[in-house]
């Protein structure tokens, strides 16, 4: 059976516990845990099974949302400032899925639900597509989407799940992921000799 590592149980533990006693500022504590979970290491997916376990599906899946949308609109404001921290994020992308990947929102959305794949590596590649606000704001949220629904809903049960349910699981989001991919790319003729000659 696959568990959850200790340290991320211990932590899982210690915000389930915090929010708790928070009361009636629960929703809003809870939304603050996915500001700060980025400076403390802790993954998205266990803050969505912690929504899911607080507050439930569908209040856990909107907190989430809420939070998840908020750090959206935080990285865009803040990259917008640091072109240094953008060209680093491009580079990392071309290293993980190459110079010419053009990620869509579908794509991003799927690859959101593989827990060990940068969520802010996943931003940059839409902020890479959607250059304006509203755009960048509107296909983020809907890359979130899944990632939301799936870890609070099922998160809880994933730990249950057998090493061949896990392999399952990966393989149905790289059909998804190949499936979902843009169909066509336009190469300028420098990019076409750039890449013909290396």
């Amino acid at each position: 059976m696959i568990a959850i590592d200790g340290q991320w149980s211990d932590q899982l533990l210690f915000f389930l516990s915090i929010v708790q006693s928070s009361g009636w500022l629960a929703p809003i504590v809870f939304i603050l845990v996915h500001l700060l979970r980025q400076f403390l290491f802790i993954p998205v997916a266990l803050v969505c099974m912690a929504g899911g376990i607080l507050f439930g599906s569908l209040f856990g899946t909107l907190f989430s949302l809420i939070g998840l949308t908020i750090v959206s609109i935080i990285f865009y404001l803040v990259v917008r400032h640091m072109p240094t921290t953008v060209n680093r994020l491009f580079r990392m992308k071309e290293k993980w899925f190459g110079r010419h990947a053009q990620l869509t929102v579908g794509q991003v959305a799927v690859l959101r639900l593989i827990p060990f794949i940068h969520y802010h590596l996943l931003n940059g590649c839409l902020y890479e597509r959607k250059k304006d606000f509203h755009s960048f704001v509107m296909s983020s949220f809907l890359a979130n989407i899944p990632l939301a629904v799936f870890y609070t809903v099922f998160g809880q049960y994933i730990r249950q799940f057998s090493l061949t349910m896990m392999a399952l699981l990966f393989i149905s989001f790289f059909v998804l992921f190949i499936a979902l991919r843009e169909k066509v790319r336009v190469w300028t003729l420098k990019e076409f000799l750039e890449s013909s000659s290396s």
